[in-house]
């Protein structure tokens, strides 16, 4: 039996940062139960953003041939996303947004062409989002939340969960937190053996 590929996807243009370290104890969680694992940094890919042109809803393919060509073919090949984003202005980042818009062609495959938007049956793939943020408004999240579910559901990813941790803003303050890290680890792990 072939292990469970888990595609980590790094939001965060600072390396190293709160969202970083929650992601890789997520990944480590699920290597520790035998998942393959392979985290993508989207800072540094050359992903340029949607130009809207309509050319997907022809075959449900982006004419745009940079680097996302090759993301199309992770998310394909992988079992479980884990998407990580920290919140910026109440969403996720500009790196993260740029991707999301550009599975434009994805659900063009979806909900134009009738066909499945990653190649495999709806909801045999699962996501889970990680997040942080420097304030503690009460609806921190709710943006990158609506955007995160809406993206996972046009590819039939099933949305597993989400770990989120306001009031985290210095460059790792995530290392002070109880438990963010154990949590992030767990997280992993559940995420293979669901």
């Amino acid at each position: 039996m072939k292990p469970i590929r888990v595609l980590g996807i790094a939001g965060s243009p600072r390396r190293n940062g709160n969202t970083d370290l929650l992601l890789a104890e997520v990944m480590r969680g699920a290597a520790s139960k035998g998942a393959e694992v392979k985290t993508i940094v989207l800072n540094n890919l050359k992903i340029t953003p949607c130009q809207h042109c309509d050319a997907c809803l022809e075959a449900g393919n982006c004419k745009i041939k940079d680097d996302m060509q090759m993301f199309y073919d992770e998310l394909e090949k992988a079992d479980r996303i884990v998407l990580a984003s920290p919140i910026q202005f109440m969403g996720v980042t500009a790196q993260t947004k740029a991707m999301i818009d550009r599975c434009q062609c994805l659900w063009a495959r979806k909900y134009v062409l009738k066909i499945p938007p990653l190649g495999s049956e709806p909801g045999k793939k699962k996501g889970l989002f990680v997040s942080v943020g420097g304030t503690k408004f009460a609806n921190l999240f709710d943006g990158a939340l609506a955007t995160v579910k809406n993206l996972f559901l046009s590819l039939d990813i099933t949305y597993a969960g989400e770990l989120l941790f306001r009031g985290i803003d210095e460059k790792g303050a995530i290392t002070k937190h109880p438990d963010a890290l154990e949590q992030a680890f767990l997280a992993g792990q559940k995420l293979v053996e669901d």
